[in-house]
């Protein structure tokens, strides 16, 4: 009950509930973080996720100070980095105490196009004067991998909603036809999901993604990856919509629908899938992080996204070796971010089922 005294939906309840986890409330705030920080990439990032200088490979965070050698309190600012090498042939970077270079706001920089389409030159943040910040530290090629980053999160990110999306449609769909209709249309269905659901779906990936013309760009593949996950993602999700349609079909509102003549099609669609949907939400919940890692899985061994263009996959595959982390651990740090987004998503879902699924909680108190 609410305080004027109307009674709550199943839904407002359900997010009630949803609302006083909070290690799941915790977990949406992350996600929003980076999806947020992934939309804005172009803008919160000091540069492109192309611009490089082989003088900073394998560069370590930076300082920010805001001490100068006075003593005083100062514009916050950086050091110009140079390097070394040591008797075992590794760079030694070090500061140079006599160039320093003022951090500022809003900072010009390479053009680009703010959310794909407004020109605009702007960063949130950078070193001025022609200086370089890296905050986390830069790969081998000199590029600075706080704004690779926030680029690869865009694919890393983006690709799992799109295609669970894709998937989630299609699923209910089907489904939905399959269990409503019954017979031989759910005997052919359900026969298509149990083949496209006995491939293992990632050796299927590795397979299509290596059969693709070598020079094909990363935006086609990125599209042809989501057109994979979608078509591997949809068959069990169906199956178990088709198990629920056929439950629901027998209840009494969907047999007055067809006594009053409605159509097959606005009842699966009015009448059946609408209550289908708790599972639903959590089904896609939890299979987002599925599609991250095939994504980054493929990355990482060269058949997804293309350098220079960013993934978190792409960007972990220079953790291959075992020299590179020891000289330059901070290239570990996308693995860090899938791993994240990853238990996000698996902590919500298990939320929203504890709050959607009142027959689990009730089990759960016994």
């Amino acid at each position: 009950m609410t305080k004027n005294g109307e009674s709550l939906s199943q839904l407002q309840m359900a997010m009630a509930t949803f609302r006083k986890n909070g290690l799941a409330m915790g977990c949406v705030t992350i996600l929003a973080i980076l999806y947020f920080s992934a939309i804005f990439a172009d803008f919160l990032s000091p540069y492109l996720y192309d611009n490089e200088d082989r003088n900073y490979s394998y560069c370590p965070p930076m300082k920010i100070h805001f001490i100068g050698e006075n003593g005083k309190i100062e514009r916050p600012f950086v050091y110009r980095m140079y390097f070394s090498f040591d008797e075992f042939h590794k760079r030694i970077y070090k500061e140079d105490k006599t160039q320093k270079y003022p951090l500022g706001l809003f900072v010009k920089g390479k053009p680009y196009r703010f959310l794909g389409f407004i020109p605009f030159d702007r960063h949130l943040f950078g070193a001025q004067n022609g200086g370089r910040i890296h905050l986390w530290g830069a790969d081998s090629r000199g590029r600075d991998l706080f704004s690779r980053l926030l680029w690869g999160g865009r694919v890393s990110l983006s690709i799992g909603l799109i295609g669970v999306t894709i998937s989630f449609f299609f699923g209910l769909l089907i489904g939905g036809i399959s269990g409503y209709y019954g017979g031989k249309t759910d005997n052919i269905i359900m026969r298509i999901c149990e083949m496209i659901m006995m491939i293992p779906s990632f050796y299927l990936m590795l397979a299509l993604m290596a059969t693709l013309p070598p020079g094909l760009n990363s935006i086609k593949r990125y599209m042809l990856m989501v057109a994979i996950f979608s078509f591997i993602g949809w068959a069990s999700l169906a199956r178990v919509i088709r198990g629920m349609a056929m439950s629901l079909k027998s209840r009494e509102y969907v047999l007055a629908a067809k006594a009053m003549g409605v159509s097959d099609i606005r009842i699966i669609f009015t009448h059946i899938l609408p209550h289908t949907m708790s599972y639903s939400i959590i089904a896609v919940m939890q299979s987002v992080p599925g599609y991250i890692i095939a994504e980054s899985g493929l990355s990482l061994f060269g058949l997804g996204i293309q350098d220079p263009y960013a993934s978190w996959g792409n960007l972990l595959s220079e953790a291959m070796g075992i020299i590179q982390i020891t000289f330059a651990p901070w290239i570990l740090l996308p693995g860090f971010f899938i791993f994240l987004t990853i238990i996000c998503f698996n902590i919500i879902g298990d939320a929203l089922r504890d709050a959607l699924d009142p027959t689990l909680k009730a089990e759960g108190r016994t």
